[in-house]
């Protein structure tokens, strides 16, 4: 509804109780939220572009007039968030988004973080999602997330199980560093370590492995590793069930896991493109 004052000139909209009829931003209020969103922009950029950056080249990669990109670098650095090299007259990323990305990370709950990527993968395969961490020289399940089915795979949580059989404890092994591999392989013995070795191989070039019948008689799964920022292994992703079900769709349910544990990795940090 519109009021009149006293002189009958229409005075200023109410809002109504759910916001309806609320007028729209000021001009400086647009302006203040265009400027902060090209801020934004500027200084997503530095985390995308690796190395610094002179104004053109950023004003390039955003289509911004080079006063305006200027602008925004020499505000970004009065808090930290940009560093300016006088000598090469470049910037890069400032401490102050070191901190932010700090404090992001020391936020980061694994568990918490995969539940909506597994409950995704449930409804979309009807087969149960599993998360694994590892656990000194074995790997343990962290959580599952199971279909509403009859027939259906559930784990055993917190139950170690050894690095080298099934697709989840196979992941793990493939990506850890060459050296804890290597040392782990020579403490086996009862295993054909070549053919063990090539596997490995073809889990960490295809990025995912592929398991039916190793730890559980009848049972299949694909698994895929989850990264952390600074590039190591923080958990691995499965998609299990009856091998008699899952054999026909293994490729169809890798796609999807792999979708899931890159987005997951991009949400923790590691820079996947």
């Amino acid at each position: 509804m519109t009021e009149t004052n006293a002189v009958g000139t229409p005075a200023r909209t109410r809002r109504g109780a759910d916001g309806a009829g609320a007028e729209p931003p000021a001009p400086a209020e647009r302006q203040t939220i265009g400027s902060l969103e090209r801020g934004v922009e500027v200084l997503l950029l530095f985390t995308r572009v690796s190395g610094d950056l002179g104004v053109t080249e950023v004003a390039a990669h955003l289509d911004m007039p080079k006063t305006v990109v200027h602008r925004i670098l020499t505000t970004l650095r009065t808090s930290g968030l940009i560093d300016f090299d006088p000598g090469t007259r470049r910037y890069t990323l400032g401490p102050a988004a070191l901190a932010l990305g700090n404090a992001y990370l020391e936020r980061i709950d694994l568990r918490e973080f995969a539940l909506e990527p597994m409950r995704r993968l449930v409804e979309r395969t009807n087969e149960t999602a599993t998360l694994s961490i590892r656990s000194g020289p074995a790997r343990i399940y962290l959580s599952q997330a199971v279909p509403d089915r009859e027939v259906r795979m559930t784990v055993p949580l917190a139950q170690p199980f050894p690095l080298h059989v099934g697709g989840s404890s196979k992941v793990f092994l493939a990506f850890a560093p060459a050296q804890e591999r290597n040392d782990y392989l020579a403490a086996l013995t009862g295993v054909d370590l070549a053919v063990l070795r090539r596997e490995l191989a073809e889990i960490t070039q295809r990025g995912y492995a592929v398991s039916f019948g190793e730890r559980q008689e009848g049972a299949g799964s694909v698994a895929a590793p989850v990264f952390s920022a600074d590039g190591s292994l923080a958990g691995v992703m499965s998609v299990c069930g009856p091998a008699e079900r899952l054999r026909p769709v293994v490729g169809q349910a890798s796609a999807l896991l792999l979708m899931e544990t890159a987005a997951l990795s991009r949400r923790l940090g590691f820079p996947v493109r």
